[in-house]
C-alpha cells in the first residue's frame, strides 16, 4: 500500500528489522515501539480496503476509478466504447406529421423546364409530452315515472375526476424502479405536464402497485418459479429502516428476482422466506455460514469474492501463494469459457491437483498458529490470510464447482447485481421510514426487475398491472 508515493508495508518492515538490529535499546522501549508499529500496521489495512481487496462495495471507493485485472486504471475514452452494442435510429414508414418544403422558385434558373422528381425525406424524431384526458359520458335515461337509468362507466372509472393508470405507471416507475424521490417526481409532473400531483398522491400509487401485486399473487408465482429453477442467487446486505439496521434478502436468478426484508440476517430470516428450506438446486452465495445450515441444496461459492480476499493477502502479506492461487482461478475460469462451460475429467484433475498444491505452499506461508495454552478459554486467534486458506482447502469442491459443472458461475454477480440498486436507493433516501415502506419498496422493485429481466418493460407493465392485467411471464 502506498501513501503519497510512500511504499507503507515496505517502510513498516524496515522499522522491524532496525528494531531487531537495534541493541542497545531498553525492553520498555521496544515493547512501544512493537506495539506503534502493530497499531500503524493495522490502520494502514484498514486504509487499504477496497472493492477490489474487501466486500466493501464499490460506491464506497474513495475517488473511484476502473481498474484492469493487472489493477491498472483503465485510460478509456468518453463515450461508447470498441466492440460496444450500439443504438440506431431507423425511419420510419409512418411519421406522425409530415410537412412539405417546397423549392424557391427564385433560387433556381427561370429559363428552364422541370418535371416532377419526387422528393428527399428526413426525419426529426423528438418527444411531446403531454396531458391526455378522457372523458367519459354515460348516457342517462329517464323512464314516465323519472327513474333514472345509467350507462355503465369502465371498470375503475369510479370518481367525477381521477388519475388514469398511465399517470399511476409513470409515478412509480420513476419512483420505485428509477428511485427518484418523491418531491422530485412530484417536481417532473408539475414541470413537464403542468400536472398538480402530491406526494401523497405518489405514495399512494406505489401503495396501490404493493397491493395489486398482492392481489395477482406475484410473490406466490416468483416463490413458485424460484422453487422449480435449477440455479439461484442468494445475498444479503444491511439496510436502514427509521435508524435502526435490518436486513435485506435476495434470492434470484436470471428470470426471477424476490426481496424479503427482516431484522435477522441468519437462517430464521431466511426460513421466513419460505424458499430455501424447501430448495433442492444449485445456490450460489458467498459463503455466510447460515446458508451452509441448509444441507438441502448443492452449494456454489462465489470466486469474485475469493480474488477479492486473495488481493488483500497479497496486498497486505505479501504471500505468493495467494497471488498464484489468484491467477489459477481466473486462468481456470478462462479455460472454462474456451471449453463451452465444463473441463474434461484430465483438465479438471490436472487443475485441481494444481489447486492444492498452491494451498500446501500456503501452509508454509501461514502456518498453522501455536495450540493453545492450557486452561486458556476460546479459540485460537487466526490471521485472515490463515482462515482463508482454511475455508479454500476446506470447501475446495464448492470453489471449483464452476469448471465440473456447466449450469455453475463462476461468481455470485448474478445475486450482488440484484441487490445493488437497493444500496443506491439507501444512498439517495437515506433509509425507510418504516418496515411497511420497505415491504413495499422490495415488492414493487422486484417485480419490476423481473419484468426487465423477461424484456418486458416496467412501465407497460406497471400500466397493465393498474388495468388488472398480468405479464405474459406469469401466465404462460
Amino acid at each position: 500500500m502506498s501513501i503519497e508515493g510512500i511504499d507503507v508495508y515496505k517502510s513498516l518492515e524496515r522499522a522491524k528489522l532496525l528494531l531487531k538490529e537495534e541493541k542497545g535499546i531498553s525492553p520498555a522501549i521496544a515493547a512501544i515501539m512493537e506495539v506503534l508499529i502493530l497499531l500503524v500496521t493495522l490502520m494502514a489495512s484498514r486504509l487499504g480496503r477496497n472493492s477490489r481487496n474487501s466486500h466493501k462495495p464499490p460506491s464506497q471507493d474513495p475517488n473511484r476509478v476502473r481498474k484492469t485485472a493487472a489493477g491498472e486504471v483503465q485510460k478509456r475514452k468518453p463515450g461508447g466504447q470498441k466492440d460496444h452494442k450500439g443504438a440506431t435510429l431507423t425511419k420510419t414508414q409512418a411519421p406522425d406529421a409530415v410537412e412539405e418544403i417546397v423549392i424557391d422558385r427564385r433560387t433556381i434558373p427561370t429559363d428552364k423546364t422541370y418535371r416532377d422528381g419526387g422528393y428527399e425525406s428526413r426525419q426529426v424524431v423528438d418527444v411531446k409530452i403531454k396531458v391526455h384526458v378522457t372523458e367519459y359520458r354515460a348516457e342517462v335515461l329517464e323512464d314516465e315515472f323519472g327513474k333514472r337509468y345509467v350507462a355503465q362507466f369502465p371498470e375503475g372509472v369510479t370518481k367525477a375526476i381521477q388519475y388514469g393508470s398511465g399517470v399511476k405507471a409513470e409515478s412509480v416507475y420513476l419512483s420505485q424502479f428509477q428511485l427518484i424521490p418523491l418531491m422530485r417526481v412530484q417536481d417532473h409532473f408539475a414541470d413537464q405536464m403542468g400536472l398538480p400531483l402530491s406526494k401523497g398522491s405518489v405514495s399512494n400509487f406505489n401503495q396501490e402497485a404493493y397491493e395489486r401485486l398482492e392481489q395477482c399473487g406475484y410473490v406466490a408465482w416468483a416463490k413458485t418459479a424460484l422453487l422449480a429453477s435449477p440455479l439461484n442467487h442468494a445475498d444479503e446486505t444491511g439496510i436502514n429502516v427509521g435508524g435502526k439496521k435490518i436486513w435485506l434478502h435476495t434470492l434470484s436468478n436470471d428470470k426471477v428476482t424476490l426481496y424479503h426484508p427482516d431484522e435477522k440476517r441468519g437462517k430464521e430470516a431466511m426460513d421466513r422466506m419460505a424458499i430455501l428450506p424447501f430448495y433442492a438446486g444449485w445456490l450460489c452465495h458467498d459463503h455466510w455460514k447460515s446458508y451452509y445450515r441448509y444441507e438441502n441444496v448443492i452449494h456454489v461459492l462465489c470466486n469474485a469474492h475469493h480474488i477479492r480476499e486473495l488481493k488483500r493477502v497479497i496486498e497486505d502479506d505479501r504471500h505468493k501463494w495467494a497471488e498464484e492461487l489468484l491467477q489459477l482461478l481466473v486462468d481456470i475460469n478462462d479455460a472454462v469459457a474456451a471449453a463451452g462451460g465444463r473441463l474434461s475429467d484430465e483438465k479438471i484433475a490436472e487443475a485441481t491437483k494444481h489447486y492444492r498444491e498452491l494451498l500446501a505452499k500456503g501452509e508454509g506461508e501461514c502456518p498453522q498458529p501455536p495450540p493453545k495454552e492450557p486452561g486458556k478459554r476460546g479459540r485460537i486467534k487466526k490471521t485472515f490470510s490463515r482462515n482463508l486458506l482454511e475455508r479454500l482447502r476446506d470447501f475446495e469442491a464448492d470453489t471449483l464447482r464452476f469448471m465440473t459443472e456447466a449450469i455453475v458461475p463462476f461468481t455470485n454477480n448474478q445475486g450482488e447485481n440484484d441487490l445493488r440498486m437497493t444500496k443506491v436507493q439507501q444512498k439517495i433516501s437515506g433509509c425507510f421510514r418504516s418496515m411497511d415502506g420497505a415491504r413495499m419498496f422490495c415488492r414493487v422493485r422486484g417485480f419490476l426487475s423481473t419484468c426487465r429481466k423477461n424484456n418486458v418493460s416496467p412501465t407497460a407493465a406497471l400500466r397493465d398491472l393498474f388495468q388488472g392485467k398480468l405479464p405474459d411471464f406469469m401466465t404462460s
